[in-house]
């Protein structure tokens, strides 16, 4: 029954062998039972907290690690292995424990098989669970039901449907039994009622033609289950990074060990040298560090708002090239507000504060007074009367408490309310005595109302009708024939507005003797209401912001073209006539698209009319071609999509259980402008992670050349493994947290994004790790020398000279790390509270590790001279001055080349 739609009543009941007053009969409910299967959804296998734990331990630096520890077993260092087991159980339990709650979508789409129906069987009406329904069953519905399968209309009155949840659109669906074209698409299919969506008004009747995952639904449901989300950008170059690392010490190990037993040393000497580079190489801090900055980035963002499921989300919302945003319940707030009323001779605009009663009437800059202007009183009048909504207070508390009704009809009965015009208190002036039900035949409503011995009729509906039906007009001089010219003006006025992008109904009334009357006759003009989905505040502004930080915003929406095109032109998005919209009902064969056939699809700003299929086939193709995608959502429809993204945002108000739970971020205030603040902070997040990662490997490098240099010029070693390890854990670790947690450079959104191929660690910062480790062996190499051939210490004196001076050089590294551009004493990280925390605790474990006996023992060291602590000071303190000198001389260099440049060009 896939083109049910496409075939009479008669033929879908013949089709299914059924009649529609005696329903199916309970033996062949069974049978057909057993042949489609239960009314439900797929289940899909749940994420188990085994998995999740196992997520934590896919990682190359995880392994490096473990294989550290392994090594260190294997050769009796019993102490290094198990410090280094319990960094790893560390960064484990924290990642496990932010990304406990996984993402299971398809639990929230099977609820809504628990929903009961009522169906017609056996010549009787039963209340049965949607599981047991079939495709045959003839389903009675009713205004507040939840449609449970996919049905064929039969029979509708003035049935309305939300199917915000299938097409994101907030404006009910009017539905009818009309046979339509076969290739209609599912959105314009008003003689289908779509399981997952519910009833607004009216009553129907529907034979079901689909259930379970034969439904709509369930082939969205299909979709998100086969769209496999993407590894983040961060997750791919921290294995990246790792895999480099893996090379580097394995390289490093065997060099340096072939040599030692090349030149005659002791082959174990050598092996126990090689267990020490390789902990001196592995950063044992990187995960844990990482891991933390990133929940830290995960709780900032929570404070605006932003809700993050999965820990690298964080940082890929820094890396996004290119944001799929949806128009309704994020660029709009998904309700309808009167944006014009056009009278005879006028125009009134409405315009609206932050709620949707804050309204101000103008016409041509200048303000208008309903209770002062005849038309516009009559029009308000009319629209509050001609209505079945109502506020639930003076103002719109939120989206889903401002009132009851059509959306439509509470946006009319708000803009009465602004300009005085209360329904209750004109209900009570003007009793309703009768109302004709808005048809898909007539596309009118009217209402009839006592008046001074007579009924005043009010009649709104879709523009042709009413102007058609309409014999005069009101003008400020008062009623006036309406002729054919008049008419033909009143529609292209209508259709002016309507290219937009506003939703039109007009407005007619007349004074009938009863109210037995016909209504659609003989009416008198009004006017023409003009709704929009108004912009939420602040939108235009985070568009302008994401621009200027380099990230394309492109809306999606199932809207038709003339309505994106005039919201996006408000978002700031482009200039309205030269904005490039496209209608994607269809999804695009990409392997069929020629290279220059898909760069003219992706310079659209604005893609309307757009199935989830096309949703999911446009991240895709953004995907290929190297984009970090960001995709919002709020329903149903757009599960897929989310899930496939790089980064899936959902509407935590208005967004549907599915759309929150198949996205990697849920936003609590639906805001666009919480996404520019979470990408922010993404940003914010990766210059924090370089950072640290620099500073760690700077670190460790410096460890393993001085063990290396030691090895091939045949010195004692200047560090033992323990000690080694005691510096990875702590002097690297602590100031490598400071760094990771910082508030980060504020001008970061002014900087376009970085290349999605970029690795975390680019040639300039490996140079740097270079030279700064470079800088810092040297000073502790010359201070072990020093010791051991100026002041005449013993080999284990020395070798704690060496300990201490690494260390402290360690920690001054952290003020190298600020940004080259930056002052030397006013900066990020001499702002950064936590970095004088975490040099104060650091310094006093290097101090306990030579004071404290017990400690002290295990790690071979012993407290120095006062001459000894005058050596390390020196020498620990010389590569951050030699640093910092450089950096001055760099500084005056590039000043002098601007200059020079800025002479130039006057």
């Amino acid at each position: 029954m896939a083109k049910a739609h496409a075939l009479e009543v008669e033929e879908v009941l013949r089709h299914q062998c059924v009649t529609l007053d005696k329903g199916l009969s309970s033996a062949e409910v069974a049978l057909r039972l057993r042949r489609h299967g239960r009314n439900a959804l797929r289940r899909t296998s749940r994420k188990t907290t085994w998995h999740i734990l196992l997520d934590q331990l896919r990682s190359v630096i995880v392994w490096l690690l473990a294989a550290a520890a392994a090594l260190a077993f294997v050769f009796d260092e019993n102490v290094e292995g198990a410090a280094i087991l319990i960094v790893l159980a560390l960064n484990t339990a924290i990642g496990f424990a932010t990304e406990l709650k996984a993402v299971r979508s398809m639990e929230a789409l099977r609820r809504l098989s628990l929903v009961p129906a009522k169906v017609r069987r056996d010549g009787r009406l039963y209340e049965v669970s949607a599981e047991h329904l079939v495709p045959g069953d003839i389903v009675i519905l009713e205004a507040g039901d939840i449609i449970t399968a996919d049905l064929r209309l039969v029979e509708a009155a003035n049935l309305q449907c939300d199917e915000s949840t299938l097409t994101g659109e907030s404006v009910p669906v009017s539905k009818d039994i009309v046979r339509l074209p076969p290739d209609t698409p599912a959105p314009d299919r008003n003689n289908i009622a779509f399981k997952g969506t519910a009833v607004t008004a009216g009553t129907g009747e529907g034979i079901v033609i689909a259930t379970g995952m034969e439904s709509e639904l369930g082939r969205i449901a299909r979709l998100t289950e086969l769209a496999e989300p993407e590894r983040s950008p961060l997750e791919q170059r921290l294995d990246r990074l790792g895999g480099q690392l893996v090379w580097v010490t394995l390289l490093l190990a065997a060099l340096i060990g072939g040599l030692g037993i090349w030149a005659g040393r002791d082959v174990l000497l050598m092996a126990t040298t090689g267990v020490a580079l390789a902990v001196a190489a592995v950063p044992e801090g990187l995960p844990v560090v990482a891991t933390v900055a990133l929940a830290r980035g995960m709780w900032r963002m929570a404070r605006r708002n932003a809700l993050i499921e999965r820990l690298s989300a964080v940082e890929t919302l820094g890396a996004t090239t290119v944001v799929f945003v949806d128009k309704t319940g994020t660029l709009t707030e998904n309700r309808m507000s009167v944006a014009q009323i056009l009278l005879a001779e006028t125009t009134v605009d409405l315009e609206h504060g932050g709620h949707a009663t804050e309204t101000a009437f103008s016409s041509g800059g200048e303000a208008v007074i309903p209770a002062e202007n005849e038309a516009l009183r009559l029009a308000l009048e009319t629209a509050v009367l001609c209505n079945n909504a109502s506020l639930t207070g003076p103002t719109q508390a939120s989206a889903d408490s401002w009132g009851v009704g059509d959306p439509m009809e509470l946006a009319l009965l708000a803009a009465g309310r602004e300009g005085g015009v209360e329904r209750n208190a004109l209900l009570e002036a003007f009793p309703e005595v009768r109302e004709e039900a808005f048809t898909t035949a007539t596309k009118m409503m009217a209402t009839f109302h006592s008046r001074d011995g007579a009924c005043t009729v009010a009649v709104k509906g879709a523009p042709e009708s009413v102007i058609a039906s309409c014999a005069k007009v009101m003008t400020p001089a008062g009623p006036r024939t309406l002729d054919a010219e008049g008419r033909r003006q009143w529609l292209r006025r209508n259709e002016a507005a309507a290219g937009e992008g506003m939703r039109l109904i007009a407005l007619a009334t007349k004074t009938a003797a009863t109210d037995e009357e016909e209504p659609f006759s003989g009416l008198t003009l009004i006017g023409l209401v003009g709704l929009l989905d108004p912009l939420r505040a602040g939108v235009a502004l985070a568009v302008a912001e994401c621009r200027d930080a380099g990230v394309d915003v492109v809306m999606l929406t199932g809207d038709h073209a003339a309505t994106a095109r005039k919201i996006a032109a408000d978002a700031g998005l482009g200039d309205y006539q030269e904005l490039k919209v496209v209608e994607l009902v269809d999804v695009p064969d990409l392997q069929s698209l020629t290279a220059a056939a898909r760069a003219e699809l992706m310079s659209a700003k604005v893609f309307a009319r757009i199935s989830p299929e096309a949703k999911l086939a446009l991240v895709a193709l953004y995907q290929a071609n190297g984009a970090i995608v960001a995709m919002t959502g709020d329903g149903v429809n757009d599960a897929p999509a989310l899930k496939k993204a790089d980064i899936g945002i959902a509407m935590g108000q208005r967004g549907t259980q599915v759309a929150r739970e198949a996205a990697h971020m849920v936003l609590k205030d639906d805001s666009f402008a919480s996404i520019v603040a979470a990408m922010e902070q993404g940003r914010i997040i990766f210059g924090n992670i370089r950072k640290f990662v620099v500073y760690l490997m700077s670190c460790n490098i410096a460890e393993i050349m001085v063990i290396g240099i030691a090895t091939l010029s045949g010195l004692p070693l200047p560090l033992l493994p323990l000690q080694i390890l005691y510096l990875n854990l702590v002097t690297d670790v602590f100031p490598a947290f400071a760094l990771g947690i910082g508030e980060g450079d504020p001008g970061v959104m002014r900087r376009p994004p970085r290349d999605p191929a970029e690795p975390v660690l680019a040639s300039a910062h490996w140079s740097a790790i270079v030279i700064h480790g470079a800088a810092i062996t040297g000073a502790t190499l010359a201070a072990f020398l020093l010791a051991l051939y100026w002041l005449r210490m013993g080999r284990a004196d020395a070798v704690t000279i060496s300990f201490l001076t690494l260390s402290l050089a360690q920690i001054w590294h952290v003020f190298n790390m600020a940004d080259r551009h930056s002052p030397l004493f006013a900066n990020e990280v001499t702002r950064n509270p936590w970095v004088w925390a975490a040099l104060a605790l650091t310094i006093t474990l290097v101090v306990m590790a030579t004071y404290l006996p017990p400690l002290a023992s295990v790690l071979a060291l012993s407290p120095p001279s006062p001459e000894g602590w005058t050596l390390v000071l020196c020498t620990s303190a010389a590569p951050v001055i030699a640093a910092h000198a450089v950096k001055a001389v760099r500084g005056k260099a590039d000043t002098a080349t601007n200059d020079t440049e800025a002479s130039r060009r006057c």
